[in-house]
């Protein structure tokens, strides 16, 4: 496998279009509700961010898997990559009907102690009732996305965001605004459409699969049954992933509701900074997520000394690619929130604390670069650690500056705190630690 910037590219830039491409469901919902209230946009933020708490249990999930089969695909076992592939989904399905039920059932009391607000609370769980029904098909999509990406077979991302950015942002219209005879739904129609364009996604994905895919090459489809053998081993991989995903979201919620405390200003000024970096983030995680892909067919293949150089490479694309949007927004942050908001109060309260967000993604790039190459060399459970102290110092940091000094900007700094915290550990781990030894 080839480790050049041309290469790279070739294979990240698919991964990230699909990935901005999907950016838009929640920049539509965010940009739609700005104009319905800041009661709706301030509950998007609290509701998406418990949404993505349990959503980061099937993608942690599907990390780990991603991480075997990738190694298996370096190793040129194919038949097996599509048996980690099966039965990581049949795993995932029966998690999703777990959590679905868990969060039908406790959710509300859960939610009603730690919102103080009724009005958001309300609009919360007019969210949530129907956006966990997306929990059946974002958690098959995370296992496609797995397959596809540790199979170094990236292009057709970009076409199934397409059609599930288009399917949200059309039935976005239609059902907040109530648009072609349909009643309007507000923060409940951004929830339906989501979790439709999840199910579209979905059905997309296996047509293209059935169609264009040498499926019985790669083992996919053989069997519908559990393999308590293979599961194992990939629980062995993504358990830790799970948990670690799992604990990080966790670590924004704390942060969300630190916020809801000051106001329901300061948290749908915060719903529009988080917007902005997820739009930022998504450049990151592209660059991550391939990076430590390859960093297991790397190991996969025997080339343990071209590791550190590839991470190296990353940083720079990623550098390239993001540092001219940062600096776009830092010079005219106006024009950009008028995008989510026409609130001109609203805009003027979130320009301190975007410029507190942008500066902290200088530390950003690289941070995930390495963080994602430990996971990728099959150590998941140190990324558990590295994850989990840097929690412990941003979960305390939060909790400091909300009791003695409540104030958003100040808030926003913790991000610098945690994205050092994991980069420190993680360069320590991929210097200092046997990693090479590693076996799957």
């Amino acid at each position: 496998m080839q480790i050049s910037y041309k290469h790279i590219c070739k294979i990240t830039f698919p991964v990230l279009v699909s990935l901005l491409l999907e950016y838009l469901i929640g920049f539509t919902d965010t940009a739609y509700l700005g104009r319905v209230g800041e009661t709706e946009l301030a509950a998007s933020a609290l509701a998406g961010t418990y949404y993505m708490i349990i959503y980061m249990i099937g993608f942690g999930f599907s990390i780990g898997a991603q991480v075997l089969i990738a190694r298996y695909n370096g190793n040129k076992q194919y038949f097996r990559t599509g048996e980690v592939f099966t039965q990581g989904t049949i795993f995932l399905l029966l998690v999703a009907t777990l959590l679905f039920i868990s969060s039908y059932l406790y959710s509300p009391s859960l939610l009603r102690f730690l919102i103080d607000s009724k009005e958001v609370y309300q609009a919360t769980m007019s969210y949530l009732n129907w956006r966990i029904y997306g929990f059946f098909f974002s958690f098959i999509i995370v296992m496609l996305r797995a397959f596809f990406i540790g199979t170094v077979n990236t292009k057709i991302l970009t076409v199934n965001s397409i059609v599930m950015v288009l399917t949200n942002v059309i039935l976005n219209y239609v059902l907040i605004f109530g648009k072609f005879g349909f009643p309007v739904l507000g923060i409940t129609g951004a929830a339906i459409a989501s979790s439709i364009s999840e199910a579209a996604a979905t059905i997309f994905f296996l047509i293209y699969i059935r169609l264009k895919i040498d499926y019985k090459k790669y083992g996919l489809f053989q069997s519908y049954t559990i393999n308590t053998s293979i599961l194992k081993k990939v629980l062995g991989v993504s358990i830790w992933m799970m948990i670690q995903h799992g604990l990080v979201f966790g670590g924004w919620f704390v942060f969300f509701i630190a916020v809801e405390h000051l106001g329901e200003r300061s948290l749908a000024t915060t719903n529009i900074v988080r917007n902005i970096s997820s739009f930022l983030f998504m450049f990151v995680q592209s660059f991550a997520s391939v990076n430590s892909s390859l960093v297991s067919n790397l190991i996969g293949e025997g080339k343990h000394s071209e590791v550190m150089k590839l991470c190296r490479k990353m940083i720079y694309l990623c550098y390239a690619f993001i540092l001219p949007v940062v600096f776009f927004i830092a010079i005219c942050p106006t024009f950009v929130l008028r995008i989510y908001t026409d609130n001109i109060e609203l805009i003027t309260s979130s320009i301190p604390p975007l410029l507190v967000m942008l500066s902290s993604y200088l530390i950003a790039i690289p941070t995930f670069v390495w963080f994602c190459a430990v996971s990728g060399t099959g150590n998941t459970l140190s990324s558990l650690w590295i994850a989990i102290i840097s929690l412990i110092i941003y979960i305390g940091y939060i909790t400091i500056i909300a009791n003695y000094t409540p104030k958003l900007t100040l808030l926003w700094t913790s991000e610098h705190i945690y994205f050092s915290g994991l980069l420190i550990l993680s360069l320590y781990f991929l210097l200092h630690c046997n990693w090479k030894q590693t076996k799957l």
